[in-house]
């Protein structure tokens, strides 16, 4: 039986589209299937939310084709100010000290899954679209997807199916992969303001005993994400415009003079979720469908990028060889490959959110002094701030656009 497709790819949001880009140079027979029309897409308001790409995400997005697209876009962070409410320790990163021109960039996730998707739409990738996926299953050689679309039943089959479906992944659903969760009882709070005084590209991350506050520069103004109990996010959600301000004001203090807001306040449920599994037969997941992360330290999209890079460059070792793309072997090599960065970036956001969102005295002298010394002492300001660009991990070869 000859199949329909070597990757089959479903879901048409960053991760999704970002894996069709990387492997749109090669020999492999590629399609994408959305379950969303793209005004369903670019209206959710999950596109609100400020992405703070990595040093070591903007490389990859280079090397995808994408970030030359997107720079225009994006807002360079050239100092990030990190202090805890009320005690005295802090510490600065810059990026002059680092010798880079950016610590990172934000960028709306809007702004970004545009971009792509429109590389994606210029690239000729096949998009099937809005079509949803019902049902899974995998022999010897190929993995079988039913689709539903409109009124019509699709069957495709496929050397490799990678499920890119986000959070609430039909992909993961089907193959009965679990998740190990941790609910954090907080909830985020984004929305955009306007300081009084210009932001100079400095990014503000504040520490409460109710979790973190960020300000993140974007654009002439700040991105917001407010982590909240959440019974103390739907308060401020309830509040009067005014009410709220006054709240972040009470927060963040008047460093940055006095805040107008720019846009809607929305909020997210924050989790720390983690499928148990990475693969089944034929089929292998990525991105928000295998984790999602706390966004204290914003490692959520680069994570989920690294997995996208790192699949790839698997994908086309393994084709030039002529190899079994799909082969369960090798995709348990990829999930292998993918555990240590997994396991750090998640046991890290979710030291930091327990460290730092209590108010016992103990810890907070702990992290006062923590924060204290990061400040004077060079080499331990230096791994913070490889961490921050997202340089600490193992970095997936970058090269895999110019690859045929």
């Amino acid at each position: 039986m000859k199949q329909d497709y070597d990757v089959f790819i479903v879901g048409g949001g960053l991760a999704g589209n970002c894996l069709a880009l990387a492997l749109q140079n090669s020999p492999l027979k590629i399609a994408i299937a959305e379950a969303n029309t793209p005004e369903q897409l670019h209206n959710s308001p999950a596109g609100d939310r400020a992405l703070a790409l990595a040093s070591g995400s903007v490389k990859m997005l280079e090397s995808l084709g994408i970030w030359s697209h997107a720079k225009a876009l994006a807002t360079p962070i050239k100092t990030i100010h990190v202090s805890d409410q009320g005690h005295f320790g802090k510490t600065r990163l810059s990026a002059e000290k680092e010798g880079v021109a950016a610590l990172g960039y934000v960028i709306t996730a809007r702004d970004l899954e545009t971009v792509v998707a429109q590389l994606v739409e210029q690239a000729g990738i096949e998009q099937i679209c809005p079509a949803r996926v019902i049902g899974i299953a995998s022999d010897e050689q190929h993995a079988h997807v039913s689709l539903k679309q409109l009124d019509a039943s699709l069957s495709i089959s496929a050397r490799l199916v990678v499920g890119a479906d986000g959070g609430q992944s039909t992909v993961r659903n089907l193959l009965e992969i679990d998740q190990a969760v941790t609910e954090y009882q907080q909830t985020a709070i984004v929305t955009t303001i306007k300081t009084e005084l210009a932001h100079n590209n400095i990014a503000y991350e504040r520490f409460t005993s109710s979790g973190p506050l960020a300000l993140l520069p974007f654009k002439q103004d700040y991105a917001v994400v407010w982590t909240r109990t959440t019974e103390e996010a739907e308060q401020l959600i309830m509040d009067s415009d005014d009410e709220f301000l006054a709240s972040l004001q009470a927060c963040f203090g008047y460093k940055l003079g006095q805040f107008s807001l720019t846009a809607p306040r929305r909020s997210f449920p924050l989790s720390l979720i983690r499928a148990k599994s990475l693969h089944s037969g034929r089929v292998v997941i990525i991105g928000n469908a295998v984790h999602q992360l706390h966004p204290v330290a914003g490692q959520g999209f680069n994570l989920g990028l690294r997995d996208v890079v790192q699949l790839a460059e698997m994908l086309l070792n393994e084709a030039q060889k002529g190899g079994d793309i799909g082969a369960p072997s090798l995709l348990e090599q990829y999930a292998q490959q993918r555990q240590k960065d997994h396991d750090t970036v998640a046991n890290f956001t979710d030291s930091v959110v327990k460290l730092f969102s209590n108010q016992w005295l103990s810890l907070a002298v702990a992290r006062n002094s923590g924060l204290a010394l990061l400040d004077i002492i060079p080499g331990a300001k230096k791994q913070l701030a490889r961490y921050a660009m997202g340089l600490n991990a193992r970095m997936p070869h970058i090269g895999i656009r110019r690859r045929v």
